[in-house]
């Protein structure tokens, strides 16, 4: 089946069907306030933390078909009694003329066709407010004049997410609502727990006469509960009940009379979801979000938000998928992930077990460095807080409260309480804003390092530099038997928890990538003698990494505490694992034949027509030493899965190598875009990345999961950004170093620099996958491929011809 196609023009993707296979989503607003909505109206709404001050109740594991959180009912006045429908299609199935959601830049677009009706509803958070704004048009397609009543719902929850499931005594006990009644026509529906009076009240209204309300779900829906959303009873009388709900399951209905609508005749409705502290100090600002054109200002600053944002990067190839991608929707994943890492999704329910990652954070902000470098150094300061004063780092931390944890770790009292690979990647991420940026001042900020004495003091602060020269001196210090970096509980594959002692080889080759991004920081700074004695480090790592782990045709991925190992082609399952090979491509530890060969087994072992597995084969049965990777049946995550956040590695390794063909190739087998077409086996929204996609082991190959929240988006807009396009920044300017497809012929970049816009015109005329023969800016021959930064303000043109 087909469900819907891209609009680049309008920078939308289209539904074009509601019956997706699973529930496709779009998110609005930021972790200050917003949340998701869904292609079929339903939202999770929360301010903040969305474990501890939710608005919205929507649970992802009930039925697509379910009233999920929000929904608006529209009710025709008929000889008979009223008939009764949802312009969502959910919750009441009615069969639609028309059914079109359009996915759009932090907002939602649906233009739905029901009976006659025409509904065009626009769902979006202005940018800095507290409030959802639901901007419906209804207009009368039939012939005759027909009377329509419209009333939006929404369903509440327990702020407190979590107990809202555990604690069915407590919850519904404390929910209440209460009609602020502002005497002019206009009310304003509130609803708090009893705790929160005062202080986090949540407040649904509308720009009309909202003639009666209802408040409570068992009353709304009728019959004691068995009244369904489809057709709620309290619908089929002419008001609703006024009831202010004193306990229970609270929601939120406003019944609206818009009264007669004449053929082609338009009503605006507009309504508000929001919290504040005190309503009656809100009303002035309600009243202002009442006004139509107040709300197309504020669409209009989004649209030039993402205007600015996307215009930093821009390109024209000859693949119009991945056009889409890096132009639009990667780029657009890429922001969303950064706001929310791993906070709260269909996937990540947001209940209080995660927060921001220190590995995920700082791998997203790398995705917008380039865009929007600035709110980048914002979340790497904010990361760096929770260094500690060894130079490891804590896992994960609630971005609101500053409090951090050791993630998993803290339910295995035998296994180290650190990951091994937290605090490099932060290395990675602050050398990249210098190089987007220029701005070496900010390696000279004072930053805490986490730990607090038992005033909650501070112990000690140090430079950003030092941050980062302590998180290489803790991976140096800390080696195993066979001199490469332990372990820790888990690197990046953080399924696979080893004992004590085990050595990984993946934080090795990350250990090289880092390093020689310092490396090259320092000698800017004029360090040679820190630069020269990382280099010993370097060469001391690459040398290990050489000695012991080449097992013939591939490298290996562990060694576990007792000296065995794992990736290895002695092992029976997991004999080869996807990021041994690419990262010591990465690292520059793997060099000439072994480079080649490496490589070449992922594309022998690993390589699908849907992607590159993490491993294989998959372990077939749970293993305790193994850990969590073999809870999983084999060609599922990271079990011999297709896990996509290591696909983009791989592109970047082969670029290394000079094997555009083959990189490209991996890009686009992964690119959600060009699975538009076959939906009903990959399932996941075509428009971002999902986390993994069933590997070949599995019966049901190809079908993806858990979207948006994935480091996939960030490296994958990097390995074709930077690395395939190969427009890179560097501390002297930007480089220009693709590595392409033989069959291309040229493509365009417009990308914005240090101050400057530089439209390159990449030529390709002898099909050549790597190497620049010439480069000419503004007409003048610039020596090797490194353009200059200008910083003019100005837009500069540049020719390149590959060769």
């Amino acid at each position: 089946m087909n469900y819907g196609y891209f609009d680049d023009k309008n920078r939308e993707y289209v539904i074009t069907n509601p019956m997706t296979p699973i529930k496709w989503i779009n998110y609005v607003g930021t972790l200050n306030f917003g949340g998701f909505v869904d292609h079929t109206g339903g939202s999770l709404i929360c301010k903040g933390d969305p474990a501890l001050n939710r608005i919205v109740k929507y649970i992802p594991q009930l039925p697509s078909s379910n009233f999920k959180g929000e929904t608006l009912y529209l009710r025709l006045k008929k000889d008979q009694g009223y008939k009764i429908f949802s312009p969502y299609f959910v919750p009441t199935l009615d069969d639609y003329d028309k059914f079109e959601c359009r996915v759009g830049l932090q907002y939602t677009k649906y233009t739905t066709e029901f009976y006659g009706i025409k509904t065009e509803i626009i769902v979006f958070i202005p940018i800095g407010e507290n409030r959802l704004i639901r901007d419906i048009r209804i207009t009368n397609l039939n012939e005759e004049t027909v009377v329509i009543d419209a009333i939006p719902v929404v369903e509440y929850t327990h702020f407190d997410a979590l107990k809202q499931f555990t604690n069915a005594d407590w919850c519904p006990q404390t929910l209440m609502s209460k009609l602020v009644d502002e005497g002019n026509g206009n009310k304003v529906l509130s609803q708090y727990a009893f705790k929160n009076k005062g202080v986090a009240e949540n407040y649904f209204t509308s720009n009309m006469e909202i003639s009666s309300i209802e408040s409570d779900r068992k009353i709304f829906l009728g019959d004691n509960e068995y009244g369904t959303w489809q057709q709620p009873k309290s619908l089929l009388n002419e008001e609703l009940s006024n009831t202010e709900a004193l306990r229970g399951d609270n929601i939120g209905a406003l019944m609206h009379h818009l009264g007669e609508i004449k053929s082609g005749e338009t009503v605006r409705l507009i309504t508000q979801l929001g919290q504040t502290d005190n309503i009656e100090n809100e009303l002035a600002n309600i009243n202002k979000f009442r006004d139509g054109p107040v709300v197309d200002q504020e669409m209009e600053k989004l649209a030039t938000f993402w205007d600015g944002y996307l215009s930093k990067y821009q390109t024209k190839t000859p693949d119009a998928s991945l056009n889409t991608m890096i132009n639009i929707h990667n780029a657009r994943q890429c922001y969303i992930t950064k706001n929310w890492s791993r906070y709260l999704s269909l996937y990540q329910l947001g209940l209080g077990a995660r927060g921001l990652g220190f590995r995920d954070s700082s791998q997203d902000v790398m995705g917008v460095l380039g865009n929007t470098p600035e709110e980048g150094r914002e979340l790497i300061e904010m990361i760096l807080h929770v260094q500690k004063r060894d130079g490891s780092a804590m896992h994960q931390f609630n971005p609101k409260t500053m409090i951090a944890n050791e993630g998993d770790s803290r339910e295995h009292e035998d296994r180290p309480n650190y990951y091994g690979d937290d605090h490099l990647w932060i290395i990675m991420a602050v050398c990249a804003y210098i190089k987007e940026t220029g701005n070496y001042d900010f390696l000279n900020k004072e930053i805490p390092f986490y730990e607090k004495d038992s005033a909650e003091n501070v112990i000690e602060s140090g430079t950003v530099l030092e941050h980062l020269l302590r998180g290489i001196e803790f991976t140096y210090s800390n080696v195993g038997q066979h001199g490469l970096p332990l372990l820790g509980f888990a690197d990046w594959n953080d399924t696979v928890n080893l004992r004590t002692g085990a050595e990984s080889v993946f934080i090795a080759n990350q250990f090289g990538v880092a390093i020689g991004e310092l490396i090259g920081l320092l000698k800017e700074l004029g360090k040679d003698d820190i630069a020269g004695k990382f280099e010993g480090y370097y060469d001391t790592i690459k040398n290990k990494v050489n000695e012991h782990c080449w097992d013939g045709e591939w490298f290996v991925r562990y060694f576990d505490s007792d000296g065995s190992i794992i990736g290895s082609s002695q092992n029976q399952e997991g004999k080869i694992y996807t990021n041994a090979q690419s990262w010591s491509v990465m690292s520059g530890f793997a060099e000439g034949d072994r480079a080649v060969q490496a490589l070449d087994s992922v594309n022998k072992y690993l390589n699908t027509s849907n992607g590159i597995k993490l491993s294989y084969p998959g372990y077939n049965g749970y293993d305790e030493d193994k850990g969590g990777v073999t809870t999983y049946p084999p060609g599922t995550k990271e079990n011999g899965g297709i896990f996509l956040h290591s696909n983009p590695w791989v592109m970047i390794a082969e670029t290394k190598i000079g094997r555009g063909d083959r990189a490209y190739q991996y890009y686009n087998q992964i690119n959600p875009a060009t699975k538009n077409e076959k939906i009903d086996e990959f399932e996941s929204a075509p428009y971002n990345y999902p986390q993994n996609i069933l590997g070949d082991e599995h019966p049901q190959f190809g079908l993806g999961r858990n979207s948006w929240l994935s480091g996939t988006a960030s490296w994958t807009f990097q390995a074709a950004t930077k690395f395939i396009l190969g427009i890179r920044p560097d501390y002297s300017g930007l480089i220009v170093d693709p590595c392409i497809p033989k069959d291309w012929r040229e493509f365009t970049v417009t990308r914005e620099f240090r101050g400057a816009t530089y439209i390159i015109q990449v030529k390709n005329p002898d099909g050549v996958c790597k190497g620049v023969k010439s480069m000419i800016a503004d007409g003048v021959a610039i020596a090797g491929n490194l353009l200059p930064v200008y910083g003019d303000g100005q837009t500069h043109a540049v020719e390149v011809i590959m060769g």
